[in-house]
């Protein structure tokens, strides 16, 4: 009978001891897969933030904007009232942009009262639903028509535009605001945007606390580059000047625009002449000197019925390549795609 239980004693004891050593490498093997589990998540993770820096992002920059006039009647008189109407024909390919810029010509709203020529423009308040429709993301308000009707139109332009979180650019509510840059931040990358015209009248220059627009001057020019420098990867100058419907820029459009890439600019893009002007490449950026109409009445002659879409592909915050996309306006005034220009950018 003592025999037995010592023997019980010892088997209990080998039992225990195997049994810790069984559960001794069971939780060292478990400990191990997890950090191995752990490193795999990290690897993972490392590997998607790298992919997000180093991916592409596409940039799709077009010219002028007016849903006022001709297009007003149009949307009215084919698209229901729907605003979404003038981009039917455009959206699809515009939603392949990871950040959309154009210049939005007048204000969008049904206050004020005109104060312009009698080629005045107001866009409906419901015209801001098309530009949500078709994926703006930033407008540049820099230029002759975003006063047509006074000061009250305006600043209610800004804020329709805020409340439904498109950004704008070249105006604002004070001088700090309209110049400084506008910055979108896309997979690491920082955008930053800035917009200036010399077209109207330099009283409607926001001045201290007063709201108006970026007027164009040299020096205001190059600071504000230098501070966009510092917060962004790229800068992108937008600029409302030139002469209408010449197909050559002038010798200011391509002074003042050199003079920004000189200043650190990485690309340079204009509007306002309503027709296509060329591209270049300078030194270490370029300048597209007109891309003409995106939306617009201007059924007057071929050239204003037709525009650029500029894509812009961006790799570790440098440019890339870039590629002019050309459109056409059709009877309706709606854009739409016509060709990728094989043509390179003169050197």
């Amino acid at each position: 009978m003592i025999h037995f239980k010592k023997i019980y004693q010892k088997f209990f004891i080998l039992f225990f001891v195997l049994f810790s050593v069984f559960v001794g490498i069971f939780l060292l093997l478990e400990i191990k897969k997890t950090e191995i589990e752990i490193q795999k998540i990290l690897l993972v993770q490392a590997l998607k933030i790298s992919h997000l820096k180093n991916r592409s992002i596409t940039l799709m920059l077009v010219g002028d904007i007016m849903l006022d006039r001709g297009v007003e009647y149009m949307v009215e008189k084919e698209g229901k009232s729907d605003y979404k109407f003038p981009f039917l024909k455009i959206a699809d390919y515009l939603k392949e942009a990871d950040i959309l810029f154009g210049n939005l010509e007048g204000p969008i709203s049904n206050k004020g009262a005109k104060v312009g020529s009698i080629y005045s423009f107001r866009n409906s308040p419901q015209a801001i639903e098309g530009l949500i429709f078709a994926g703006f993301d930033i407008l540049s308000v820099a230029n002759n028509h975003i006063f047509d009707y006074g000061r009250e139109a305006m600043e209610d332009t800004f804020g329709r535009l805020r409340d439904v979180s498109i950004e704008y650019v070249g105006g604002g509510f004070s001088e700090n605001e309209t110049y400084s840059p506008k910055i979108q931040e896309i997979n690491k990358t920082k955008i930053a945007f800035l917009a200036y015209t010399n077209l109207g009248s330099e009283f409607w220059a926001a001045k201290g606390d007063r709201s108006g627009v970026a007027w164009l001057d040299e020096e205001k020019l190059k600071e504000s580059i230098k501070t966009a420098k510092n917060q962004a990867d790229l800068v992108i100058v937008s600029f409302h000047y030139g002469e209408e419907y010449h197909l050559e820029p002038t010798n200011f459009q391509i002074s003042i625009s050199r003079a920004a890439i000189d200043a650190g600019a990485d690309l340079v893009i204009g509007h306002h002449p309503h027709v296509i002007q060329r591209i270049e490449k300078y030194k270490n950026g370029y300048i597209a000197y007109s891309l003409g109409n995106f939306v617009f009445d201007q059924g007057f002659s071929e050239e204003t019925m037709k525009g650029l879409i500029l894509k812009v592909l961006v790799e570790n915050g440098k440019i890339k390549k870039i590629i002019p996309i050309e459109i056409g306006i059709n009877k309706l005034f709606q854009p739409e795609l016509l060709k990728a220009l094989l043509r390179n950018p003169e050197n």
